[in-house]
Protein backbone atom coordinates (compact mmCIF):
# COMPACT_ATOMS: atom_id res chain seq x y z
CA UNK A 1 0.00 0.00 0.00
CA UNK A 2 1.22 3.41 -1.21
CA UNK A 3 1.48 5.71 2.02
CA UNK A 4 0.92 9.41 0.95
CA UNK A 5 4.79 10.99 2.01
CA UNK A 6 2.48 14.33 3.77
CA UNK A 7 -1.11 15.62 2.88
CA UNK A 8 -1.99 19.13 2.15
CA UNK A 9 -0.46 21.61 4.30
CA UNK A 10 -2.45 24.30 6.30
CA UNK A 11 0.17 27.34 6.01
CA UNK A 12 -2.46 30.27 4.33
CA UNK A 13 -3.31 33.10 6.74
CA UNK A 14 -6.48 34.90 6.65
CA UNK A 15 -4.25 37.91 5.18
CA UNK A 16 -2.74 35.47 2.61
CA UNK A 17 -6.21 34.06 1.74
CA UNK A 18 -7.88 38.09 1.51
CA UNK A 19 -5.30 38.68 -1.54
CA UNK A 20 -5.34 35.66 -3.16
CA UNK A 21 -9.23 36.37 -3.68
CA UNK A 22 -8.61 39.79 -4.20
CA UNK A 23 -5.97 38.76 -6.48
CA UNK A 24 -7.57 36.44 -9.15
CA UNK A 25 -10.99 39.00 -9.06
CA UNK A 26 -9.17 42.20 -9.78
CA UNK A 27 -6.79 41.98 -12.40
CA UNK A 28 -6.36 43.95 -16.07
CA UNK A 29 -9.99 43.51 -16.55
CA UNK A 30 -10.13 46.60 -14.48
CA UNK A 31 -7.21 48.20 -15.36
CA UNK A 32 -8.75 47.83 -19.09
CA UNK A 33 -11.54 46.02 -19.78
CA UNK A 34 -13.60 48.11 -18.13
CA UNK A 35 -13.97 50.54 -20.76
CA UNK A 36 -15.95 48.02 -22.95
CA UNK A 37 -18.75 47.85 -19.90
CA UNK A 38 -18.92 51.65 -19.19
CA UNK A 39 -19.66 52.33 -23.01
CA UNK A 40 -22.36 49.74 -23.10
CA UNK A 41 -23.88 51.38 -20.15
CA UNK A 42 -23.14 54.61 -19.34
CA UNK A 43 -22.70 56.11 -15.79
CA UNK A 44 -25.20 52.72 -14.53
CA UNK A 45 -22.45 50.74 -14.95
CA UNK A 46 -21.85 51.54 -11.40
CA UNK A 47 -25.27 49.80 -10.99
CA UNK A 48 -24.03 46.79 -12.72
CA UNK A 49 -21.29 46.29 -10.14
CA UNK A 50 -23.18 46.40 -7.35
CA UNK A 51 -25.46 43.60 -8.47
CA UNK A 52 -23.08 41.83 -9.64
CA UNK A 53 -20.95 42.23 -5.97
CA UNK A 54 -24.52 40.95 -4.18
CA UNK A 55 -24.32 37.89 -6.88
CA UNK A 56 -20.80 37.62 -6.09
CA UNK A 57 -21.20 37.50 -2.32
CA UNK A 58 -24.19 35.14 -2.48
CA UNK A 59 -21.90 32.63 -4.46
CA UNK A 60 -18.81 33.36 -2.01
CA UNK A 61 -21.26 32.85 1.12
CA UNK A 62 -22.78 29.23 -0.29
CA UNK A 63 -19.24 28.62 -1.16
CA UNK A 64 -18.34 29.75 2.45
CA UNK A 65 -21.33 27.53 4.35
CA UNK A 66 -20.03 24.64 2.93
CA UNK A 67 -15.93 25.24 3.53
CA UNK A 68 -16.42 25.91 7.04
CA UNK A 69 -18.65 22.87 7.64
CA UNK A 70 -16.18 20.73 5.53
CA UNK A 71 -12.96 22.48 5.32
CA UNK A 72 -11.22 19.13 4.62
CA UNK A 73 -12.63 18.56 1.17
CA UNK A 74 -10.14 21.10 -0.23
CA UNK A 75 -12.25 21.96 -3.55
CA UNK A 76 -15.75 22.57 -4.62
CA UNK A 77 -15.79 20.06 -6.88
CA UNK A 78 -15.81 17.41 -3.87
CA UNK A 79 -19.22 19.89 -2.50
CA UNK A 80 -20.81 18.70 -6.21
CA UNK A 81 -19.86 15.12 -5.72
CA UNK A 82 -20.77 14.68 -2.13
CA UNK A 83 -24.51 16.86 -2.87
CA UNK A 84 -25.17 16.09 -6.55
CA UNK A 85 -23.51 13.04 -7.35
CA UNK A 86 -20.50 11.66 -9.03
CA UNK A 87 -21.07 13.12 -12.56
CA UNK A 88 -21.90 16.87 -10.89
CA UNK A 89 -17.89 16.43 -9.25
CA UNK A 90 -16.50 15.75 -12.22
CA UNK A 91 -17.98 17.83 -15.05
CA UNK A 92 -17.43 21.00 -11.92
CA UNK A 93 -13.92 20.18 -11.26
CA UNK A 94 -12.59 19.49 -15.44
CA UNK A 95 -14.69 22.51 -16.56
CA UNK A 96 -13.36 24.78 -13.79
CA UNK A 97 -9.46 23.44 -14.24
CA UNK A 98 -10.64 24.02 -18.34
CA UNK A 99 -11.04 27.74 -17.65
CA UNK A 100 -8.40 28.64 -15.36
CA UNK A 101 -6.12 27.12 -17.97
CA UNK A 102 -7.22 29.14 -20.82
CA UNK A 103 -7.49 31.97 -18.51
CA UNK A 104 -3.63 31.36 -17.53
CA UNK A 105 -2.47 31.27 -21.49
CA UNK A 106 -4.10 34.77 -21.53
CA UNK A 107 -2.51 35.65 -18.53
CA UNK A 108 1.37 34.61 -20.04
CA UNK A 109 0.75 35.84 -23.10
CA UNK A 110 -0.15 39.25 -21.84
CA UNK A 111 2.99 39.47 -19.16
CA UNK A 112 5.12 38.61 -22.56
CA UNK A 113 3.24 41.18 -24.60
CA UNK A 114 3.60 44.04 -20.80
CA UNK A 115 7.40 43.26 -20.96
CA UNK A 116 8.03 44.04 -24.92
CA UNK A 117 6.90 47.57 -23.63
CA UNK A 118 9.91 47.90 -22.16
CA UNK A 119 12.30 45.55 -23.64
CA UNK A 120 11.03 45.76 -27.37
CA UNK A 121 14.51 43.74 -28.89
CA UNK A 122 13.41 40.68 -26.78
CA UNK A 123 12.02 37.93 -28.47
CA UNK A 124 8.48 37.13 -26.62
CA UNK A 125 8.69 33.81 -25.58
CA UNK A 126 11.36 34.09 -23.96
CA UNK A 127 9.34 36.37 -21.12
CA UNK A 128 7.08 33.31 -21.52
CA UNK A 129 9.14 30.53 -20.87
CA UNK A 130 10.74 32.35 -18.05
CA UNK A 131 7.33 33.25 -16.04
CA UNK A 132 5.85 29.91 -16.52
CA UNK A 133 9.43 28.77 -15.01
CA UNK A 134 9.54 31.17 -12.22
CA UNK A 135 5.82 30.82 -11.24
CA UNK A 136 6.07 26.96 -11.47
CA UNK A 137 8.81 27.07 -9.39
CA UNK A 138 7.48 29.08 -6.67
CA UNK A 139 4.70 26.97 -6.10
CA UNK A 140 6.83 23.94 -5.78
CA UNK A 141 8.10 25.62 -3.00
CA UNK A 142 5.42 25.45 -0.31
CA UNK A 143 2.04 26.75 -0.15
CA UNK A 144 3.37 29.26 3.02
CA UNK A 145 5.73 30.71 -0.03
CA UNK A 146 2.67 30.78 -2.68
CA UNK A 147 0.82 32.86 -0.23
CA UNK A 148 3.33 35.39 1.12
CA UNK A 149 4.50 36.09 -2.45
CA UNK A 150 0.34 36.25 -3.54
CA UNK A 151 0.19 38.84 -1.20
CA UNK A 152 2.70 41.25 -2.62
CA UNK A 153 1.68 40.98 -6.02
CA UNK A 154 -2.02 41.88 -5.14
CA UNK A 155 -0.41 44.74 -2.55
CA UNK A 156 0.62 45.84 -5.20
CA UNK A 157 -2.34 46.33 -7.25
CA UNK A 158 -4.61 47.25 -4.88
CA UNK A 159 -2.38 50.12 -3.59
CA UNK A 160 -2.38 51.35 -7.17
CA UNK A 161 -6.14 51.51 -7.21
CA UNK A 162 -6.14 52.97 -3.32
CA UNK A 163 -4.04 55.84 -5.13
CA UNK A 164 -6.35 55.99 -8.02
CA UNK A 165 -9.19 56.99 -6.04
CA UNK A 166 -7.40 59.33 -3.59
CA UNK A 167 -5.74 61.13 -6.44
CA UNK A 168 -9.05 61.19 -8.36
CA UNK A 169 -11.10 62.55 -5.45
CA UNK A 170 -8.38 65.26 -5.19
CA UNK A 171 -9.25 66.33 -8.68
CA UNK A 172 -13.10 65.96 -8.22
CA UNK A 173 -13.10 67.69 -4.58
CA UNK A 174 -10.22 70.39 -4.73
CA UNK A 175 -9.08 70.59 -8.80
CA UNK A 176 -5.68 69.56 -8.02
CA UNK A 177 -3.91 68.67 -10.88
CA UNK A 178 -6.75 70.45 -12.58
CA UNK A 179 -5.87 74.11 -12.51
CA UNK A 180 -7.55 74.45 -9.17
CA UNK A 181 -10.93 73.46 -10.25
CA UNK A 182 -12.58 70.89 -9.32
CA UNK A 183 -14.50 68.89 -11.62
CA UNK A 184 -17.36 67.81 -9.43
CA UNK A 185 -19.39 65.02 -10.05
CA UNK A 186 -21.56 66.02 -12.36
CA UNK A 187 -19.62 63.58 -15.79
CA UNK A 188 -21.84 60.97 -14.00
CA UNK A 189 -25.80 62.06 -15.29
CA UNK A 190 -24.58 65.52 -17.64
CA UNK A 191 -23.63 63.50 -20.65
CA UNK A 192 -27.23 61.59 -21.60
CA UNK A 193 -28.41 60.80 -18.43
CA UNK A 194 -27.00 57.90 -15.52
CA UNK A 195 -29.05 55.73 -17.73
CA UNK A 196 -27.28 57.08 -20.41
CA UNK A 197 -27.69 53.92 -22.70
CA UNK A 198 -31.25 53.43 -20.90
CA UNK A 199 -31.81 50.93 -18.43
CA UNK A 200 -31.62 47.89 -21.08
CA UNK A 201 -27.33 49.31 -21.23
CA UNK A 202 -26.91 48.50 -17.86
CA UNK A 203 -28.56 45.01 -18.11
CA UNK A 204 -26.62 43.68 -21.06
CA UNK A 205 -23.52 45.30 -19.53
CA UNK A 206 -23.98 42.63 -16.44
CA UNK A 207 -22.58 39.68 -19.07
CA UNK A 208 -19.15 41.69 -18.64
CA UNK A 209 -18.91 42.94 -14.84
CA UNK A 210 -19.60 39.50 -14.04
CA UNK A 211 -16.52 38.30 -15.61
CA UNK A 212 -15.09 41.06 -13.44
CA UNK A 213 -15.82 38.75 -10.24
CA UNK A 214 -14.52 35.57 -12.13
CA UNK A 215 -12.11 33.93 -9.33
CA UNK A 216 -13.36 34.76 -6.04
CA UNK A 217 -14.36 31.01 -6.48
CA UNK A 218 -10.92 30.13 -5.72
CA UNK A 219 -11.44 30.53 -1.91
CA UNK A 220 -13.08 27.32 -1.69
CA UNK A 221 -9.68 25.58 -2.83
CA UNK A 222 -7.71 27.29 -0.35
CA UNK A 223 -9.91 25.92 2.85
CA UNK A 224 -7.66 22.68 2.44
CA UNK A 225 -4.62 24.49 3.50
CA UNK A 226 -6.13 27.75 5.56
CA UNK A 227 -4.35 27.53 8.78
CA UNK A 228 -7.65 28.19 11.15
CA UNK A 229 -10.04 27.42 8.23
CA UNK A 230 -13.29 27.86 10.93
CA UNK A 231 -11.69 31.62 11.41
CA UNK A 232 -9.37 32.57 8.13
CA UNK A 233 -12.48 31.30 5.58
CA UNK A 234 -15.22 33.56 6.96
CA UNK A 235 -13.04 36.34 7.79
CA UNK A 236 -11.79 36.34 4.19
CA UNK A 237 -15.34 36.29 2.68
CA UNK A 238 -17.23 38.43 4.31
CA UNK A 239 -14.43 41.27 3.65
CA UNK A 240 -13.34 40.34 0.12
CA UNK A 241 -16.56 40.80 -1.71
CA UNK A 242 -17.38 44.31 0.02
CA UNK A 243 -13.52 45.42 -1.15
CA UNK A 244 -14.10 44.24 -4.33
CA UNK A 245 -17.00 46.22 -4.92
CA UNK A 246 -15.17 49.22 -3.42
CA UNK A 247 -12.30 48.75 -5.82
CA UNK A 248 -14.62 48.82 -8.56
CA UNK A 249 -17.17 51.10 -7.93
CA UNK A 250 -15.15 53.67 -6.27
CA UNK A 251 -12.69 53.36 -8.95
CA UNK A 252 -15.34 53.99 -12.01
CA UNK A 253 -17.45 56.57 -10.01
CA UNK A 254 -13.90 58.35 -9.85
CA UNK A 255 -12.85 57.86 -13.48
CA UNK A 256 -16.53 58.58 -14.92
CA UNK A 257 -16.62 61.76 -12.51
CA UNK A 258 -13.56 63.04 -13.88
CA UNK A 259 -13.87 62.39 -17.41
CA UNK A 260 -17.30 62.17 -19.80
CA UNK A 261 -18.29 58.63 -19.71
CA UNK A 262 -18.03 58.78 -23.37
CA UNK A 263 -14.54 59.37 -23.87
CA UNK A 264 -13.26 56.68 -21.26
CA UNK A 265 -11.18 54.35 -22.77
CA UNK A 266 -11.16 56.27 -26.01
CA UNK A 267 -7.54 57.69 -25.62
CA UNK A 268 -5.94 54.97 -23.80
CA UNK A 269 -6.58 53.86 -20.33
CA UNK A 270 -7.93 55.59 -17.83
CA UNK A 271 -5.51 55.12 -15.41
CA UNK A 272 -2.83 56.22 -17.23
CA UNK A 273 -4.53 59.99 -18.16
CA UNK A 274 -5.65 59.94 -14.44
CA UNK A 275 -1.81 59.98 -13.15
CA UNK A 276 -0.88 62.46 -16.16
CA UNK A 277 -4.07 64.80 -14.93
CA UNK A 278 -2.09 65.07 -11.73
CA UNK A 279 1.86 65.92 -13.76
CA UNK A 280 2.71 62.78 -13.22
CA UNK A 281 4.66 61.83 -16.75
CA UNK A 282 5.59 58.09 -15.64
CA UNK A 283 2.27 57.29 -15.35
CA UNK A 284 2.34 55.00 -18.20
CA UNK A 285 5.78 52.99 -16.76
CA UNK A 286 3.91 53.32 -13.70
CA UNK A 287 0.94 51.49 -14.94
CA UNK A 288 2.91 48.82 -16.69
CA UNK A 289 4.72 47.80 -13.72
CA UNK A 290 0.96 47.50 -11.73
CA UNK A 291 0.14 45.03 -15.49
CA UNK A 292 2.84 42.92 -14.66
CA UNK A 293 2.14 42.36 -11.13
CA UNK A 294 -1.29 41.75 -11.83
CA UNK A 295 -0.19 39.04 -14.76
CA UNK A 296 2.20 37.56 -12.11
CA UNK A 297 -0.23 37.54 -9.81
CA UNK A 298 -3.01 36.10 -11.84
CA UNK A 299 -0.20 33.02 -13.17
CA UNK A 300 0.43 32.53 -9.68
CA UNK A 301 -3.48 32.09 -8.61
CA UNK A 302 -4.16 30.03 -11.58
CA UNK A 303 -1.82 27.35 -10.73
CA UNK A 304 -2.27 26.89 -7.61
CA UNK A 305 -5.94 26.99 -8.39
CA UNK A 306 -5.46 24.28 -11.32
CA UNK A 307 -2.92 22.25 -9.32
CA UNK A 308 -5.32 22.33 -5.76
CA UNK A 309 -8.51 21.39 -7.90
CA UNK A 310 -6.81 17.74 -9.84
CA UNK A 311 -5.60 16.59 -6.51
CA UNK A 312 -8.87 16.70 -5.23
CA UNK A 313 -10.30 15.41 -8.18
CA UNK A 314 -7.60 12.62 -7.89
CA UNK A 315 -8.42 11.78 -4.41
CA UNK A 316 -11.90 11.47 -5.65
CA UNK A 317 -11.22 8.86 -8.45
CA UNK A 318 -12.05 11.90 -11.21
CA UNK A 319 -8.47 12.26 -12.37
CA UNK A 320 -5.52 10.01 -12.57
CA UNK A 321 -4.33 8.85 -9.16
CA UNK A 322 -0.72 10.54 -9.76
CA UNK A 323 -2.25 13.88 -9.26
CA UNK A 324 -3.15 13.03 -5.66
CA UNK A 325 0.74 12.47 -5.03
CA UNK A 326 2.08 15.19 -2.47
CA UNK A 327 5.64 16.25 -1.73
CA UNK A 328 7.03 16.46 1.74
CA UNK A 329 6.46 20.09 1.20
CA UNK A 330 2.35 19.61 1.43
CA UNK A 331 2.85 20.68 -2.66
CA UNK A 332 0.96 18.44 -5.04
CA UNK A 333 4.01 18.77 -7.38
CA UNK A 334 2.32 16.17 -10.20
CA UNK A 335 -0.47 19.10 -10.60
CA UNK A 336 1.94 21.87 -10.80
CA UNK A 337 4.39 20.20 -13.38
CA UNK A 338 1.91 18.80 -15.70
CA UNK A 339 0.14 22.75 -15.35
CA UNK A 340 3.35 24.18 -16.30
CA UNK A 341 3.62 21.67 -19.60
CA UNK A 342 0.32 22.48 -20.47
CA UNK A 343 1.51 26.31 -20.47
CA UNK A 344 4.33 25.82 -22.10
CA UNK A 345 2.37 23.44 -25.32
CA UNK A 346 -0.60 26.21 -25.19
CA UNK A 347 1.44 29.09 -25.42
CA UNK A 348 3.02 27.20 -28.41
CA UNK A 349 -0.45 26.84 -29.48
CA UNK A 350 -1.05 30.13 -29.44
CA UNK A 351 1.56 31.36 -31.48
CA UNK A 352 0.69 29.08 -34.79
CA UNK A 353 -2.76 29.25 -33.96
CA UNK A 354 -5.32 31.70 -36.24
CA UNK A 355 -6.85 34.09 -34.08
CA UNK A 356 -10.10 33.42 -34.49
CA UNK A 357 -9.76 29.61 -33.38
CA UNK A 358 -7.91 31.04 -29.99
CA UNK A 359 -11.05 33.27 -29.64
CA UNK A 360 -13.41 30.16 -29.89
CA UNK A 361 -11.45 28.40 -26.86
CA UNK A 362 -10.92 31.58 -24.80
CA UNK A 363 -14.62 32.21 -25.42
CA UNK A 364 -15.32 28.65 -23.22
CA UNK A 365 -14.20 29.93 -20.28
CA UNK A 366 -16.86 32.52 -19.49
CA UNK A 367 -19.33 30.60 -20.25
CA UNK A 368 -17.72 27.90 -17.32
CA UNK A 369 -16.83 30.35 -14.51
CA UNK A 370 -20.76 30.69 -14.58
CA UNK A 371 -21.41 26.84 -14.60
CA UNK A 372 -19.03 26.80 -11.97
CA UNK A 373 -21.26 29.25 -10.14
CA UNK A 374 -24.03 27.65 -10.82
CA UNK A 375 -23.22 24.47 -9.44
CA UNK A 376 -21.74 25.85 -6.20
CA UNK A 377 -25.45 27.37 -5.56
CA UNK A 378 -26.84 23.71 -6.51
CA UNK A 379 -24.60 22.28 -4.11
CA UNK A 380 -25.51 24.29 -1.41
CA UNK A 381 -29.26 23.59 -1.76
CA UNK A 382 -28.81 19.96 -2.11
CA UNK A 383 -26.08 20.25 0.99
CA UNK A 384 -29.14 22.07 2.60
CA UNK A 385 -31.65 19.95 2.15
CA UNK A 386 -29.96 16.47 3.83
CA UNK A 387 -29.77 18.90 7.24
CA UNK A 388 -32.54 18.63 9.93
CA UNK A 389 -33.45 22.11 10.96
CA UNK A 390 -31.67 21.67 14.21
CA UNK A 391 -28.32 20.96 11.70
CA UNK A 392 -29.09 24.42 10.27
CA UNK A 393 -29.42 26.00 13.10
CA UNK A 394 -25.73 24.87 14.19
CA UNK A 395 -24.45 25.74 11.46
CA UNK A 396 -20.70 28.12 12.05
CA UNK A 397 -21.43 29.85 8.69
CA UNK A 398 -24.65 30.21 6.70
CA UNK A 399 -25.15 31.29 3.63
CA UNK A 400 -28.00 34.23 4.98
CA UNK A 401 -31.34 33.60 3.30
CA UNK A 402 -30.26 30.01 3.21
CA UNK A 403 -31.91 27.95 -0.11
CA UNK A 404 -33.72 30.95 -1.19
CA UNK A 405 -30.28 33.54 -1.82
CA UNK A 406 -28.98 30.25 -4.01
CA UNK A 407 -32.28 30.14 -5.86
CA UNK A 408 -32.33 34.02 -6.51
CA UNK A 409 -28.51 33.63 -7.99
CA UNK A 410 -29.33 30.26 -9.68
CA UNK A 411 -31.74 32.21 -11.43
CA UNK A 412 -29.52 35.58 -12.04
CA UNK A 413 -26.62 33.60 -13.55
CA UNK A 414 -29.13 31.38 -16.38
CA UNK A 415 -30.31 35.07 -16.96
CA UNK A 416 -26.30 35.67 -17.48
CA UNK A 417 -26.18 32.71 -19.66
CA UNK A 418 -29.01 34.33 -21.85
CA UNK A 419 -26.87 37.38 -22.14
CA UNK A 420 -24.39 35.41 -23.20
CA UNK A 421 -26.22 34.21 -25.91
CA UNK A 422 -27.86 37.48 -26.89
CA UNK A 423 -24.64 38.42 -28.03
CA UNK A 424 -23.84 37.59 -31.53
CA UNK A 425 -19.52 37.46 -30.77
CA UNK A 426 -20.42 35.71 -27.50
CA UNK A 427 -22.64 33.59 -28.76
CA UNK A 428 -20.14 30.76 -29.40
CA UNK A 429 -19.01 29.97 -26.16
CA UNK A 430 -22.36 28.61 -25.64
CA UNK A 431 -21.67 26.43 -28.61
CA UNK A 432 -19.10 25.77 -27.01
CA UNK A 433 -19.96 25.09 -23.89
CA UNK A 434 -22.17 22.58 -24.26
CA UNK A 435 -19.94 20.87 -26.89
CA UNK A 436 -17.53 20.77 -23.64
CA UNK A 437 -20.46 19.36 -21.26
CA UNK A 438 -21.33 16.82 -23.92
CA UNK A 439 -17.63 15.33 -24.02
CA UNK A 440 -17.14 15.44 -20.43
CA UNK A 441 -20.54 13.14 -20.32
CA UNK A 442 -18.87 11.07 -22.80
CA UNK A 443 -15.60 10.97 -20.57
CA UNK A 444 -17.71 10.21 -17.34
CA UNK A 445 -19.01 7.14 -19.48
CA UNK A 446 -16.07 5.90 -20.63
CA UNK A 447 -14.48 6.31 -17.01
CA UNK A 448 -17.50 4.37 -15.02
CA UNK A 449 -16.90 1.33 -17.88
CA UNK A 450 -13.44 1.33 -17.48
CA UNK A 451 -13.51 0.90 -13.84
CA UNK A 452 -16.53 -1.23 -13.95
CA UNK A 453 -14.58 -3.84 -15.67
CA UNK A 454 -11.98 -3.29 -13.73
CA UNK A 455 -13.30 -4.42 -10.65
CA UNK A 456 -14.89 -7.31 -12.72
CA UNK A 457 -11.35 -8.48 -13.57
CA UNK A 458 -10.07 -7.90 -10.30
Amino acid sequence: MEQQSAKLKRGLSTRHIRFIALGSAIGTGLFYGSASAIQMAGPSVLLAYIIGGVIAYIIMRALGEMSVNNPQASSFSRYAQDYLGPMAGYITGWTYCFEILIVAIADVTAFGIYMSVWFPDVPHWIWVLSVVLIIGAINLMSVKVFGELEFWLSFFKVATIIIMIVAGIGIIVWGIGNGGQPTGISNLWSHGGFFSNGVMGMVLSLQLVMFAYGGIEIIGITAGEAKDPHKSIPRAINSVPWRILVFYVGTLFVIMSIYPWNQVGTEGSPFVLTFQHLGITAAAGILNFVVITASLSAINSDVFGVGRMMHGMAEQGNAPKVFAKVSQRGIPWVTVVVMMAALLVAVYLNYIMPGKVFLVIASLATFATVWVWIMILCSQIAFRRRLSENEVKALAFPLPGGVASSVVGIVFLVFIIGLIGYFEETRVSLYVGVLWIALLLLGYAFKQKWQKLANNNA
